[in-house]
């Protein structure tokens, strides 16, 4: 699976699009171009969405605002959108900005300002994720019925986190991830993995056996016995992992 970004650039045109887009294959990038045009821009997106959409002000047939919302509106991942202009108008880019686009570059610009202007965009993104996905690990953890004033609840949720950013710790959950979460809280490896089984054995005992079974699909069985430290992170992280794919891939 190709993992470079994907940047569309909403402007075919030889001295322009078609320069800036090369130059941005030559940074690693998968560029490629459209027509100045809203309508096929949108169509574009909407068949094989781009990480990034690139677009001036002045695009032909409907304004890049609408095409931001109707993305947004359309069921997919929209694109980070990048809008740029040949006029320095204050308005024009609070607009733009207020209605989804990450950043307003004026022209003429160099393919060292958009791939800046497209790393940072793409920072936002992951930081912005980053803060979302805490909050379901949160939720998630909650719903199972792990109470949060036990220390297990923090070590579970931080090693479900950082197993989602870097899978290859679950490889070797004792020798990799237990030594990371005991770094961040100041503690030892086995006193992660105790506080973790705890924290499991609790949410297995008292929590809703309807909830667990749903959220697991009967991967584990309640009536075989609790599933190991292992178990319970890889299951919830895979999970995280395929619903969040196509953020966790592009980055």
């Amino acid at each position: 699976m190709n993992n470079k970004v994907k940047v569309l650039i909403g402007d075919d045109s030889a001295e322009t699009g078609v320069s800036v887009a090369n130059k941005l294959r030559e940074k690693g990038m998968y560029a490629y171009t459209r027509r100045r045009d809203c309508g096929l821009i949108l169509d574009s997106i909407k068949k094989d969405p781009p990480d990034v959409a690139v677009m001036d002000i002045s695009s032909q047939n409907g304004d890049v605002i609408s095409v931001m919302r109707a993305a947004g509106e359309s069921g997919i991942k929209p694109p980070v959108f990048i809008i740029t202009s040949a006029y320095d108008n204050e308005f024009i880019e609070r607009q733009v900005m207020e209605n989804g686009a990450s950043k307003f570059l004026l022209k003429p610009y160099s393919a060292d300002d958009l791939c800046t202007a497209i790393n940072s965009s793409l920072g936002d993104r992951v930081n912005s994720f980053s803060d979302d996905m805490e909050v379901v690990v949160t939720d998630m953890i909650h719903q199972l019925g792990v109470p949060a004033h036990i220390k297990g609840y923090h070590y579970l949720r931080t090693a479900i986190l950082y197993s989602i950013k870097d899978k290859t710790l679950l490889d070797s959950v004792t020798k990799l991830l237990y030594p990371t979460v005991a770094d961040i809280y100041d503690t030892t490896s086995s006193r992660v993995e105790r506080a973790i089984r705890h924290a499991i054995e609790i949410a297995w005992d008292r929590g809703n056996v309807d909830t667990l079974n749903s959220f697991f699909g009967y991967t584990v069985d309640t009536g075989k016995g609790k599933p190991t430290n292992s178990e319970f992170i890889a299951l919830i992280t895979d999970k995280l992992r395929l619903r969040y794919k196509s953020v966790l891939n592009t980055h």
